[in-house]
C-alpha cells in the first residue's frame, strides 16, 4: 500500500490523496454530480481513511466536492453562472495584462512566449487535449507574469484548477478548436511584440468567444 512509504520520502499521503482525487475530478473521470464513498477511495488509492478524509476536507473547501453524512461524497459541477463569471473576470484582468506589456517584451520574455507557441503547435498536430490545456494556461500565465502585478497573478493562479476543468470540457466537445485557440495566441503575441493596441481587443475576443462556444 502507498502508506508503507518511509517517513520523509516523497510527499505526505494527504497531499498524494488530494492530487489523485483532484486529477480525476478535473479530467472528469469522476463525473460532475456523481457520488463516491470513502470505501471506494480507500480501495482505489490503497490508503487508509485518515489521509483521504484530509484530502476531502481540502477539496470541499475549494468547491470541488460536497461531503454529506447521508449521501457520501458528491462531485460538484461548475454552475453556468460561475463559468460566465470566471471568464468575465479573466477578460478584465487579462486585457489589463496585455495592455501593460504592450511593446515592452524583452528578449527573454519573447523567447518564452515563442517557445510556448512552438510547443503548442506540436500539441495541436497530435490533438492532445490534456497537453494543450496545460500549454494554453501557461501562455496566459506568462503574460500575467510579465505584466508584473502580483495580485492579478495570484487571482488567476487560484482559478487554474477550475479553468483546467473548463478547458478540458471545452476541447472534448471539439478537439479541433485547439488550432483556433493557438492561432489566437499567435495573433495576440504578434500584436504585443509589435506594440499594437489591437492586442487588447484580440484578448477580449479570444476569451469571450471561448466563453460563448463552451455553451454551443
Amino acid at each position: 500500500m502507498v502508506e508503507n512509504k518511509l517517513l520523509g520520502q516523497g510527499p505526505l499521503l494527504k497531499d498524494v490523496a488530494y492530487e489523485e482525487i483532484k486529477e480525476r475530478i478535473l479530467d472528469e473521470t469522476f463525473e460532475p454530480g456523481s457520488f463516491l464513498s470513502e470505501r471506494e477511495l480507500i480501495e482505489l488509492l490503497q490508503m487508509s481513511k485518515t489521509p483521504i478524509k484530509s484530502a476531502l476536507t481540502r477539496l470541499e473547501a475549494e468547491g470541488f466536492v460536497t461531503v454529506s453524512s447521508k449521501q457520501g461524497i458528491i462531485i460538484n459541477d461548475l454552475s453556468i453562472n460561475r463559468i460566465i463569471d470566471i471568464y468575465d473576470l479573466r477578460t478584465v484582468l487579462e486585457t489589463f495584462n496585455v495592455r501593460e506589456i504592450l511593446g515592452r517584451l524583452n528578449e527573454e520574455q519573447s523567447l518564452q512566449l515563442q517557445a510556448n507557441l512552438n510547443e503548442t503547435e506540436e500539441i495541436v498536430k497530435r490533438l492532445d487535449v490534456k497537453a494543450f490545456t496545460k500549454a494554453d494556461h501557461e501562455f496566459h500565465l506568462l503574460i500575467c507574469k510579465f505584466a508584473d502585478n502580483q495580485e492579478i497573478y495570484r487571482v488567476l493562479l487560484n482559478y487554474q484548477d477550475h479553468l483546467h476543468r473548463i478547458t478540458l470540457r471545452h476541447l472534448r466537445k471539439d478537439p479541433h478548436r485547439m488550432e483556433e485557440f493557438w492561432r489566437d495566441h499567435i495573433e495576440i503575441y504578434d500584436f504585443i511584440k509589435q506594440g499594437k493596441d489591437e492586442c487588447v481587443e484580440k484578448m477580449k475576443d479570444h476569451l469571450q468567444n471561448s466563453k460563448r462556444r463552451l455553451f454551443m
